[in-house]
């Protein structure tokens, strides 16, 4: 990557050892920070000293057995995102409107480079081997909403989007030829949705539709995620898109207004 001249490397090196825990990470070592953050012992020793008196980490234990969590803090960092778009609060009540109807988890997400980021879900059941939360993070190019909301990038971005990303196999369905991504993001430039059948983990299939800012542009995305055991790609089209698209469109009239 190619840093500017104002670029602050210690705040970035800061932000990776944030960004080390996850879901599946939610405790970790010294040693594990400094690895997964790619950067020296020493400094990630420093970043998380500091972190904790911020009151962004705690710290439990002692010596070798030292282990460090983000505490609830860290939401603050977020959070000004969060109040500042208006798009969850509008369109939760569609989201459970429309799982009700469906009975299936619907979820909305933005695109955040080549990633999706889930900001609004409705969870009926468990259909992932992951939870899903607000702040998940899925690679936009296998997933429904990834690709609805990279089809809303104009011809151009859509095209460095796309193999800047690690098209890597996720499962055995899923699609890693840039070429073959390209033309799948020009059918659903055209048709005005996406779906995507067992690409992202086995077993799930997902319809989505985008949402639009008062420009027009492609703002977000909507979905309905469901398992392959319950429900064939036939009923997903038939019975849950045409309820999704009118939420879609029940949502774009309220993003209009505000």
């Amino acid at each position: 990557m190619n840093e500017p001249e104002e670029f602050v490397q210690s705040l970035a090196r800061g932000l990776e050892v944030i960004r080390a825990f996850d879901a599946d990470h939610a405790e970790l070592s010294l040693s594990d920070v400094a690895r997964r953050a790619g950067i020296p012992r020493a400094a990630a020793r420093r970043f998380l000293l500091t972190l904790q008196t911020l009151g962004y980490v705690r710290a439990t234990g002692d010596g070798t057995a030292r282990v460090f969590a983000l505490t609830p803090r860290v939401l603050e960092l977020g959070f000004s995102y969060l109040s500042a778009l208006s798009l969850p609060e509008v369109a939760q009540p569609h989201l459970e409107r429309l799982s009700r109807e469906v009975d299936e988890s619907v979820s909305a997400a933005v695109l955040d480079g080549t990633d999706i980021v889930y900001v609004a879900r409705v969870p009926t059941r468990r259909i992932m081997s992951v939870r899903i939360t607000i702040g998940t993070r899925f690679p936009a190019w296998a997933t429904s909403m990834g690709r609805v909301l990279l089809a809303g990038l104009t011809e151009e971005e859509a095209d460095a989007a796309a193999p800047a990303s690690a098209l890597s196999s996720l499962t055995e369905r899923t699609v890693t030829d840039t070429a073959a991504l390209r033309a799948e993001l020009a059918r659903v430039r055209e048709q005005g949705w996406a779906l995507v059948d067992g690409e992202l983990e086995s077993g799930l299939r997902s319809v989505a539709a985008p949402l639009h800012g008062r420009d027009g542009s492609v703002v977000a995305a909507v979905n309905v995620s469901t398992s392959a055991t319950r429900d064939t790609v036939e009923h997903v089209l038939e019975a849950h898109l045409p309820r999704l698209l009118g939420t879609a469109a029940a949502i774009d009239a309220e993003l209009r207004l505000v």
